[in-house]
């Protein structure tokens, strides 16, 4: 192998290395229709859990942050519509959150009550 073959080599290389890094740091400029998808998703299920009612804030913040970022989709503007979804769906599992943790609070505080009104019973009938 001559000097030049060595040469020709070592720029195909450094060529080849720099398209597989180009190739590594193009996912700003490819649609983030996935990232889109799994917030809407996202948001479906946090509406779907209650969100609406119990995290009103949240969720609106998640569809608007939704609404901006399809927006931002449709301008092709990728890198912002991947960070408007990212934070959208991080509304979203927290309005989800709230909806849950609401309910389950709800529920033990009837059952809380219902031990109340049974105890309640118990006294009486054990006092007769």
């Amino acid at each position: 192998m001559n000097k030049h073959q060595t040469m020709t080599g070592l720029r195909l290389s450094c060529a080849a290395a720099v398209l597989a890094l180009t190739a590594c740091a193009s996912p700003d400029k490819a649609p983030a229709t996935a990232d889109v998808a799994v917030s809407r998703n996202a948001v479906e299920n946090a509406v779907s859990a209650g969100a609406a009612e119990l995290a009103p804030a949240e969720i609106s913040a998640a569809r608007e942050k939704m609404v901006r970022a399809n927006q931002a989709l449709a301008a092709r503007d990728y890198k912002l519509a991947r960070e408007l979804a990212i934070q959208a769906q991080a509304d979203a599992k927290l309005a989800q959150s709230k909806a849950v943790s609401a309910k389950a609070t709800a529920a033990s505080t009837q059952l809380n009550e219902d031990l109340r009104v049974l105890r309640e019973e118990v006294d009486r009938a054990n006092s007769q």
